[in-house]
């Protein structure tokens, strides 16, 4: 892709600074299965309406279009309490609780220091676990140890790896760090107390399916000791993105569901101690992981199950006549169209 394109991309994805009367309602809510060790709950997912990633005004992630959910311009401290004042009227007391910001919930500009405390200490007393997304020159010390006070639960903080790959994550992925610097900021979480959780993502634009599934198991193998958690995150085609604009031109696939279940498979035993889940947006439609559509459900559920109970040998029990269509496409894919 030519850069004034990827350019143009990124200057598009931001929306023009909101009004008071948008910047007091949050993007969205919902409700999820998730597992708290070895037991299933149902985990309180909250996203807030910042200003996001600043990483999106200078050049962003090939995949994420996050940056269209934004207000355009810093929220303020009443802003954003009246938007955690609305989310807490629909909370039922879940006690997983996740909260991001389109972005860093651990910058200043995003999120404030005092509306992070306030939003912290308002589920304290509910939840037992409150994860919280942020680019790893947030983590800091300075940052996370007054909220580690304040939550007397599990803090949970998600990095964005994405591939411990340096070419994949920064030339592919276009992230803004190398990989070093996620590996280290998971440490420093976890020195302070907090637990580490890592997504990995499943075909970045320009890697062929084989690529992409060997991206995912060796990233599993090299990031699983500095986390406690590791999430594969198949692309799925978002508004506005470097990979919409090659998925319309006939360049871009989303992963198969295959993949994945190869990649949760193969990467099950170099976990190490570390949780190893998927739960996939859009899986099963056009734009997001999918197989024929005749097995999507089923290997969504299976996915599922694995990454609940963490039993990983039910990912052997689906099959679809589809698999040999995958076997084949992964044989005769060209390679990856150059960045």
């Amino acid at each position: 892709m030519p850069a004034s394109i990827a350019r143009s991309i990124a200057k598009d994805r931001r929306p023009p600074p909101a009004g008071t009367t948008s910047a007091s309602q949050y993007v969205n809510q919902w409700t999820e299965a998730e597992a708290l060790g070895d037991e299933r709950v149902r985990a309180f997912v909250l996203i807030l309406r910042t200003r996001g990633c600043y990483w999106a005004d200078l050049k962003g992630c090939s995949m994420c279009g996050y940056a269209k959910d934004t207000l355009g311009r810093s929220a303020t401290p009443g802003e954003l309490a009246q938007q955690l004042d609305s989310a807490l009227r629909v909370y039922q007391g879940e006690p997983y609780v996740k909260i991001y910001t389109s972005g860093s919930f651990l910058d200043d500009r995003e999120v404030d220091a005092g509306s992070r405390q306030r939003i912290v200490e308002r589920f304290a007393a509910r939840a037992r676990r409150l994860l919280f997304e942020t680019l790893p020159e947030f983590a800091t010390g300075t940052a996370l140890e007054p909220l580690r006070s304040a939550f007397p639960g599990e803090l949970e903080v998600a990095l964005g790896l994405e591939s411990t790959q340096p070419e994949v994550l920064l030339r592919y992925v276009s992230k803004n760090s190398p990989p070093e610097a996620y590996l280290e900021a998971a440490d420093r979480i976890r020195r302070t107390g907090l637990r580490a959780k890592g997504y990995l993502l499943l075909k970045p634009p320009y890697l062929t399916e084989r690529e992409a599934i060997e991206d995912v198991v060796t990233s599993v193998r090299i990031a699983a000791p500095h986390f406690d958690a590791l999430s594969i995150n198949p692309v799925h085609i978002q508004n506005g993105t470097v990979v919409e604009w090659l998925y319309h031109r006939g360049r871009y696939r989303p992963p198969w569901l295959w993949s994945l279940t190869e990649v949760m498979r193969r990467s099950a035993a170099h976990r190490g101690t570390s949780r190893l889940m998927t739960f996939p947006t859009a899986g099963g439609l056009a734009r997001g992981p999918h197989n024929c559509g005749s097995c999507d459900r089923r290997f969504m559920a299976a996915l599922e199950e694995a990454s609940l109970s963490q039993q990983f040998e039910v990912l052997s029990d689906v099959s679809c006549s589809c698999g040999a269509e995958w076997r084949t496409h992964n044989l005769l894919e060209p390679l990856g169209v150059e960045a």
